[in-house]
């Protein structure tokens, strides 16, 4: 089976002009009446209405068609609304609003041709709106219980905005910043711990009388009770009301306004996606959405060490998990074909161990301005990066350059197979812990987010007793960090640490190691790979990707239930579930988009929706009108037979995925 390649979007374009003046058009009230003619820009308003009238979507959008699927959706078909040429986003005046409103108006410029001005709310109650713990607009009753995320309510990074607004440049090579980036992240203290706390549970608390007082009588106008406040919607939810005057997303936090907007880009006709301007009615479907998360982390991971991918590349991938609400990136940055991060204390890491990669390829590294800037547009799009560095195992990479870390203190050579298992730093040389000091310490002054992963799984080599004491040495310096450690599930046997997070990859759903785990404190991250590993075929004929896990479909990684998946786990236990995409066969974007999409947004809806909404049918009729849309945005896909691909779909030239490459090594080893 083929994917469905498209050509990437062209940037920069602007608009070729307003919209022509048809023949004999009505300005009520002005044209024809003596002495009061309209000036220029009055008829241009005019001549787009008009043009929006003859318009109709191709395929009319319903308000229920989202994914991942909202928590109350109430659809009033009287009340849809057009959006006009001359409307503007008017925001709540707060910094991290605006940021999100001018990502709305940036996001729909470029296929509408509208200017999209930005201005400070309060105004008006038409185009578009975004409230900040403000008015809700009129809407139906409160929705029926809350959907209380598993686990404790840890936030993506806060939503103050870190750098410019400044879109991902494919031109811009790994190793060099950006135009307008910064060389630090000085400026973004908002990026800190403080702020990642101020979105807790006890943060959310806070969202209270002053936001729920905003519930006021502007916003119920329509004269129908508004939910219990937008303190109800936590961290993370918002709401969306459209009526035929305009949109309103509110939420307590910008976090949540941008996952609005993501619902609210759904709602519109596919062509939005479009990179350049589309004869099109702008039509919004009419009513009320309610929405908020289940799970607290809901993430994907990119193997960056096995083939290593530069920036831009990962910069989509993260635009890929902010449209459907995913709010982690796990980048897997060590491993050993190649070492993917520069280390001030240990360079050679970069220079030499990063020089390799499966294949034989040159490899690659991000300097500390590269993982910077990752960062920072991770945050903008509410999306916390998870840095990895996997130990003590998988450390091919790292001896070659520091032999003094391996137990026999002899260099290995560069390794660009795949089998897994055969390396592992000393763990009797305290040496060895000066190292994973050092390179925890960087790592995690370079990383906002609360999180640092120390992988920890097939150490093989590695004595049970050595391998028990090296974790608990690694727990307490991640601890010294600050950061909250997360690990591979095989380090659950080894002495229990406050906090720490265990990232189940297995495929059994009795697991007796991780439920004696979680009775001593431990939380999970799923990550079932018969289920969630990205890598995996989708069928015995797709042209790359793994299948020791078994061959996942969309219905495979639809087909389960986060909260009751593993025997003796209490879903209070689940903080939530990732993807992962391990890249022993995967070498260009291209090859990521054909395993993430469609596989990724089944994965998101379990991580944000309720359980209640939980239904293959309709999630497969919703899925199907993405395929125009990514279409329009340039973005390859697999078109999984499973899914009812709307037949009107553009043609686009056919691109490249390579038949199965051959390996060093043969053998089909499970990764990690």
């Amino acid at each position: 089976m083929q994917p469905t390649p498209s050509p990437t979007p062209a940037t920069g374009q602007e608009p070729a002009g307003r919209p022509g003046l048809p023949g004999q058009l009505g300005l009520p009230g002005q044209l024809g009446l003596p002495g009061n003619e309209p000036d220029a820009a009055d008829l241009a308003r005019a001549a787009a209405r008009e043009a929006g009238g003859r318009l109709a979507p191709a395929t009319p959008v319903r308000l229920g068609d989202v994914v991942p699927a909202p928590e109350l959706v109430t659809p009033d078909p009287s009340a849809d609304f057009t959006l006009p040429a001359d409307a503007a986003v008017r925001v709540t005046p707060d910094p991290a609003a605006r940021e999100v409103a001018e990502q709305l108006a940036d996001l729909l410029r470029p296929a509408t041709g509208y200017p999209l001005p930005v201005a400070d709310a309060p105004g008006p109650v038409a185009g578009l709106t975004l409230t900040l713990g403000g008015p809700a607009a009129a809407g139906p009753s409160t929705p029926a219980g809350p959907s209380t995320p598993a686990g404790p309510s840890t936030p993506a990074d806060p939503s103050t905005p870190a750098g410019p607004s400044t879109p991902a440049d494919p031109s811009t090579p790994a190793g060099q910043a950006a135009p307008g980036d910064v060389a630090d992240l000085d400026g973004n203290a908002a990026l800190s711990e403080a702020g990642n706390a101020a979105l807790s549970e006890a943060g959310n608390a806070a969202l209270s009388e002053a936001g729920n007082a905003a519930l006021s009588e502007a916003g119920n106008a329509g004269g129908i009770p508004a939910p219990g406040g937008v303190a109800d919607l936590g961290a993370e939810g918002y709401r969306l009301d459209v009526r035929p005057d305009g949109v309103r997303i509110t939420a307590a936090t910008a976090a949540g306004l941008f996952h609005g907007v993501q619902t609210l880009r759904q709602l519109l006709p596919a062509s939005v996606e479009s990179p350049a301007p589309v004869a099109e009615r702008w039509m919004v479907p009419g009513g009320m959405v309610v929405d908020r998360p289940r799970f607290a982390y809901r993430g994907a991971m990119l193997d960056v060490a096995r083939h290593f991918f530069a920036v831009p590349d990962v910069l989509r991938v993260v635009d890929h998990l902010a449209r459907y609400k995913l709010n982690h990136l796990h980048l897997h940055l060590s491993d050993d074909q190649g070492w993917r991060i520069a280390v001030d204390s240990w360079p050679r890491l970069a220079t030499i161990g990063g020089a390799t990669e499966v294949g034989g390829g040159p490899g690659g590294y991000y300097t500390a301005a590269d993982y910077r800037r990752i960062v920072r547009y991770a945050a903008r799009q509410h999306v916390t990066v998870v840095p990895e560095i996997d130990l003590p195992g998988h450390t091919n990479a790292a001896l070659t350059a520091y032999p003094e870390l391996a137990p026999d203190k002899v260099a290995p050579p560069p390794y660009t197979g795949t089998d897994v298992g055969f390396s592992y730093v000393d763990p009797a040389d305290e040496r060895t812990y000066d190292f994973v000091a050092d390179v925890l310490g960087e790592v995690a002054a370079l990383t906002p987010g609360p999180y640092l992963h120390i992988g920890g799984d097939e150490a093989f080599k590695v004595k049970a007793d050595a391998y028990a004491r090296f974790v608990r040495r690694a727990q307490e310096i991640v601890a010294g960090t600050g950061k909250t450690l997360v690990g591979w599930h095989q380090i659950a046997p080894a002495e229990h640490a406050d906090g720490r997070i265990l990232q189940w990859w297995g495929t059994k759903e009795d697991d007796p190691v991780i439920a004696d785990a979680v009775r001593r404190g431990a939380r999970l991250i799923l990550s079932p790979a018969n289920h969630t590993y990205l890598d995996m075929k989708y069928a015995p004929d797709t042209p790359i990707g793994h299948d020791w896990a078994g061959l996942i479909d969309v219905a495979k990684a639809y087909d389960w239930d986060p909260g009751a998946h593993l025997a003796d786990v209490p879903a209070e236990a689940v903080l939530g579930i990732e993807a992962p995409l391990w890249t022993e066969y995967v070498t260009s974007l291209t090859e990521i988009e054909f395993l993430l999409l469609p596989r990724l947004p089944a994965v998101a809806e379990l991580a944000w929706s309720p359980r209640a909404t939980h239904d293959w049918p309709g999630f497969r009729d919703r899925l199907a009108a993405h395929g125009p849309r990514w279409d329009a945005a340039g973005i390859t896909f697999h078109r999984s037979p499973e899914i009812p691909w709307l037949a009107t779909l553009p043609e686009h030239p056919t691109g490249h995925i390579p038949t199965q490459r051959p390996h060093p090594d043969t053998a089909d080893t499970p990764a990690p």
